[in-house]
């Protein structure tokens, strides 16, 4: 197994950033698995899920674009902190409510249920424009991948742990006779602490002083780094230039077909799985379990292979491979078997996930990247705001898998756009390295 490069230094930002990812992708690890069943628990069907989950993601969307925006200037930890305090108390809701209505508003503002799929590291979500960006900050251009990769294992191991964790209700129920609906509270009951815990591990994070500040001392100071003497103010409509609104615009197009495609799946491969093969959270949480051992190492070689295929030629690859595997997992004929298929499937696609970020932070400018992780996002989550009715609709009317069918064709899509839009982009390692190569 190749190892990535070591990142500068594991300092003390990095450590609690990784430990915040840790403790966010355990809780939507088990999230993801318990929240639909609870709700069938409680007596709701597909459409009403698909109805919970779109008011959700729009939430989302707009928490996404405004944490981008906000965080650019009034810096990127208090938003970590609040997000993670309104994770904290969403979960409460869930353990003391059962009204649709209360349970939407909580999974909407909380976060609840969204993201935390099999491999997915706790990369979604509101948290995502302000965290990236954070990141970004610890790493040179040259190993910035790795590290994005390095964030993503710890969130794959924390993903691990937390499908584990929801086959407790299912103990509690056997061991404790606790009816299932007290034992799904019980892990929404541990959500508001995991909530708390994020919020604690951020307060330790140095953020460099926000950028407009930077500027101003830079420039009183006379600074003859280049990068900050060209630097100005973030400026243009919603702070971003006009350089990367021509970039930003492209990872809007792209971003939103897998918005589409990842409301398609999301909870609705658990609701599919249950459905199809009568799997229930003990057997879903032990194959996620899993998936995210087998996928925490192409999180670590992702640097790697950037490095050696590019990253736009990486993620383009992946993403094809991937969504030929999904397309297939349709047709398995059993539970053992449609899950060998999406575990191959999530090592192709968990590869393209700290390669598409770190590619976004490397050809974005340092005081505009928050801004333009939210706002390159948000048609991603207005699309999985959409398709989460859809599939609702489709699995309770038409077929149950069609909208596995339909995400496996978006994500097509998105491969060929990612493809025809960056080709010709390159972040700053790969554009030294051609350089010198054109100088030999």
């Amino acid at each position: 197994m190749t190892w990535p490069a070591r990142p500068r230094t594991l300092n003390r930002n990095l450590t609690c950033l990784l430990a915040g990812r840790v403790l966010r992708s355990v809780s939507q690890a088990y999230l993801v698995i318990i929240v639909p069943l609870f709700l069938v628990a409680l007596g709701y069907n597909a459409v009403d899920m698909g109805i919970m989950f779109a008011i959700s993601a729009i939430a989302s969307a707009i928490l996404a674009a405004l944490t981008g925006f906000l965080s650019d200037r009034f810096g990127r930890k208090s938003l970590l902190i609040l997000l993670s305090l309104m994770a904290a108390i969403g979960g409460a809701v869930f353990a003391l409510s059962t009204g649709f209505v209360t349970l939407t508003v909580a999974a909407a503002f909380g976060s609840i249920g969204r993201g935390g799929g099999a491999g997915s590291s706790g990369a979604f979500g509101p948290y995502y424009p302000a965290e990236q960006a954070l990141v970004a900050e610890q790493a040179l251009d040259a190993n910035r991948t790795s590290v994005f990769g390095l964030l993503s294992f710890a969130g794959v191991i924390g993903g691990a742990l937390g499908s584990l964790a929801a086959q407790i209700p299912h103990l509690l129920r056997d061991y404790r006779g606790l009816p299932m609906l007290e034992s799904y509270r019980a892990l929404f009951a541990a959500t508001v602490a995991i909530g708390i815990a994020m919020a604690l591990v951020t307060v330790p994070i140095r953020e460099a002083h926000r950028f407009d500040d930077l500027v101003s001392k830079a420039r009183r100071s006379g600074s003859k780094n280049p990068r900050t003497r060209r630097a100005k103010a973030p400026g243009g409509l919603f702070g971003l230039s006009r350089p990367t609104w021509r970039l930003v615009s492209r990872f809007m197009i792209t971003n939103l077909t897998n918005g589409l495609a990842i409301g398609m799946l999301g909870p609705f491969m658990v609701y599919w799985l249950y459905r199809r093969y009568g799997a229930d959270a003990a057997d879903i949480g032990r194959l996620f379990f899993a998936i995210n051992l087998v996928a925490a190492i192409p999180y670590l070689m992702a640097g790697r292979i950037a490095a050696r295929l590019g990253s736009v030629r990486a993620v383009v690859i992946c993403r094809a491979i991937s969504t030929v595997l999904l397309a297939l997992m349709v047709t398995a004929p059993t539970f053992a078997i449609a899950g060998v298929l999406y575990a191959v499937r999530m090592v192709f696609n968990t590869i393209s996930i700290p390669v598409r970020q770190s590619f976004l932070m490397g050809v974005i400018k340092p005081a505009e990247r928050s801004s333009a992780a939210g706002l390159s996002s948000f048609p991603s989550q207005v699309g999985s705001s959409i398709s989460p009715f859809l599939a609702g609709y489709f699995m309770q009317h038409l077929s149950l898998e069609l909208p596995v069918e339909f995400a496996a064709a978006l994500q097509g899509i998105n491969a060929i756009l990612y493809y025809v839009f960056f080709r010709d982009v390159r972040p700053p390692e790969e554009a030294s390295e051609i350089s010198a190569i054109r100088s030999m």
